[in-house]
């Protein structure tokens, strides 16, 4: 009797429950006129961000979105974007003399004049890594950092936090490993240690081939004629070696014949 008490129950409470659910479907929806006209402008399209770390921007299609899902004045807008804040490790060479700077922003975050930035500088003086544990305070509150000139004690790595002044937030943070060399040990010329044929290929990527100096020119000549001179010297080398050789097999042969 108890079990069947409780199936009565179970089917009461399942026939209330569809009997609201039929109710409630039939029941309509009023919208007020407002919300029928209103006009929401929303993004619709972007860009990807002008720069793989730090503060860069990007494009977005701002459009208004009418109720019946229509587009509307469309406009582009600039807005900031922040990919990743860690940079990694920039290397620099740099002749001891010569004037040389870095900056810790990009022409495209400079050219956001209503942001204002905090600079802190540290280094590690005669390294090239990435340690933090090695790094000590640098002065110098401004984004750049010049030599005029290069000196032997500038050399190591520079590391640049940029924060936003009104948020305390690290927004980049990039490694400038400097490598100064003396100008009587190392010639820096690539361009020079570079064979014909290299400097052909890069002209080529460069889109230069028409502008190729005299001197390449007699170059390749000297490279060809000297290449030609070496297969000479080896054939005719060649030939007196194994005349040479026959030679003395026929003289030796004519002495066993006579004995």
């Amino acid at each position: 009797m108890k079990t069947l008490g409780n199936s009565h129950i179970l089917g009461i409470l399942l026939c209330a429950f569809y009997l609201v659910l039929v109710v409630s479907s039939e029941t309509a929806v009023t919208i007020p006129e407002e919300l029928k006209s209103a006009v929401a402008k929303i993004a619709v399209n972007s860009t990807s961000c002008s720069v793989t770390c730090g503060l860069g921007f990007k494009l977005e299609e701002m459009c208004e979105i009418t109720p019946d899902g229509g587009r509307r004045n469309c406009t582009l807008r600039r807005s900031d974007c922040l990919t990743s804040w860690v940079c990694g490790l920039l290397h620099f060479t740099v002749p001891v003399g010569k004037p040389f700077q870095f900056s810790c922003l990009t022409s495209d975050a400079v050219g956001f004049g209503s942001r204002a930035y905090s600079y802190t500088w540290r280094l590690a003086q005669g390294l090239i890594t990435t340690n933090d544990v090695l790094f000590k305070p640098f002065k110098n509150s401004d984004s750049v950092i010049r030599f005029s000139p290069t000196r032997e004690s500038d050399a190591g790595t520079y590391r640049c936090d940029v924060q936003m002044l009104k948020t305390f937030k690290v927004i980049k943070r990039v490694y400038f490993g400097v490598r100064v060399t003396q100008n009587n040990l190392v010639d820096l010329n690539f361009q020079k240690s570079l064979t014909w044929e290299q400097k052909l290929a890069a002209n080529k990527e460069e889109g230069n081939t028409e502008n190729s100096t005299h001197e390449e020119v007699q170059e390749q000549q000297h490279f060809w004629q000297g290449e030609l001179f070496y297969e000479c010297l080896v054939g005719v080398g060649s030939g007196v070696i194994g005349g040479v050789f026959v030679s003395m097999a026929l003289y030796f042969f004519q002495k066993i014949l006579g004995r």
